[in-house]
């Protein structure tokens, strides 16, 4: 691929995170939606009328095996992320998978091993990770601007409705952790690195996935991480970085802000870097950039990193209670 060709995108799936990943695939130039697919031929073609596909497919196997389809974007729930993954990276297919990648680290850690193999692209759909405003945040912390970080806190919740089988069922993959706790998670690695130690507690569903929960995070440097998730409740999902010199307030809902406050002594800057549609046209030009450099790995969305995190959240999970799946 060379620098100025057209990113080609392939869309697996035509759910809600679908529609808001094609609504903003529209913003970014020379990135057209080549195809999509479904299991339903019907949802296929509605998305495709709707979204502008160029090809529309009743099988996702027909999807990875269009030869105009550069990258393709895996929405499935979790619970399918492995095996849709194995199929795309099988027809040579570049991936960004929706979060999480996979329901467990050993997994995970598969699909990066095979995407190493097979030369391909690979990168787990974390938007939050190339907000603007989220990466001036870690910028800003990084530098030392609000001096040594020793605090953490961010949390995020909705109620889901009871409808939604993906929120609730067990073999679609449930799991408030992987749904939104994955955020505040994630969000503490980035200003933080790995813990030292975790504990967690919380609620499970009386069909045993986790509902509503929050773990404390220890690290090496003395800092702490307080994170939460629920999917029974609304809160203010606001987010804080606080160090010896100032305070970084990220407002709700803080894994897509629009812009966030510092605070030294005195006085308080507002900063609000712009943001392309809702958010995921960043991703989608990171993922872009790196095909046209030849680069199988994201900076911004290390696989590494995915893993790393993967195993956090099987920690949690088993310290809640959760069954291994």
């Amino acid at each position: 691929m060379t620098s100025q060709a057209p990113v080609r995108w392939g869309i697996l799936a035509t759910g809600s995170i679908a529609r808001h990943f094609a609504r903003d695939l529209a913003l970014v130039a020379d990135n057209p939606l080549a195809a999509v697919g479904s299991r339903r031929p019907d949802a296929a073609r509605a998305f495709g009328e709707e979204f502008g596909a160029a090809r529309t497919y009743g099988s996702y196997e027909e999807l990875v095996a269009d030869p105009d389809v550069d990258v393709v974007y895996v929405a499935t729930p979790h619970s399918r992320h492995l095996e849709d993954v194995r199929l795309c990276l099988a027809a040579g297919k570049h991936v960004l998978c929706e979060k999480a990648l996979t329901m467990n680290a050993t997994d995970s850690a598969a699909l990066v091993a095979e995407a190493r193999d097979r030369g391909l692209f690979l990168a787990e759909a974390m938007w939050m990770r190339t907000n603007p405003n989220i990466r001036r945040v870690a910028e800003i912390a990084a530098a030392g601007s609000i001096g040594r970080v020793s605090q953490v806190r961010a949390e995020l919740g909705f109620t889901a409705p009871t409808t939604n089988a993906r929120l609730w069922d067990p073999a679609l993959g449930a799991s408030a952790l992987l749904d939104v706790g994955i955020y505040p998670l994630t969000f503490a690695h980035l200003l933080l690195g790995d813990p030292v130690d975790i504990a967690a507690a919380g609620v499970l569903s009386d069909r045993g996935t986790d509902v509503n929960a929050g773990a404390t995070l220890t690290y090496a440097s003395g800092a702490v991480a307080s994170i939460a998730w629920t999917q029974l409740a609304t809160g203010d999902n606001r987010a804080t970085v606080a160090g010896d010199a100032g305070l970084i307030e990220v407002p709700g809902r803080f894994h897509h802000p629009a812009g966030f406050s510092v605070t030294r002594g005195d006085e308080r800057e507002e900063i609000a870097e712009p943001v392309t549609g809702r958010g995921y046209a960043h991703e989608i030009q990171e993922v872009a950039a790196c095909l046209r450099a030849g680069s199988t790995e994201s900076t911004l969305l290390p696989l590494d990193e995915t893993v790393a995190i993967q195993r956090q959240m099987d920690e949690i999970l088993a310290q809640l209670g959760v069954a291994a799946r």
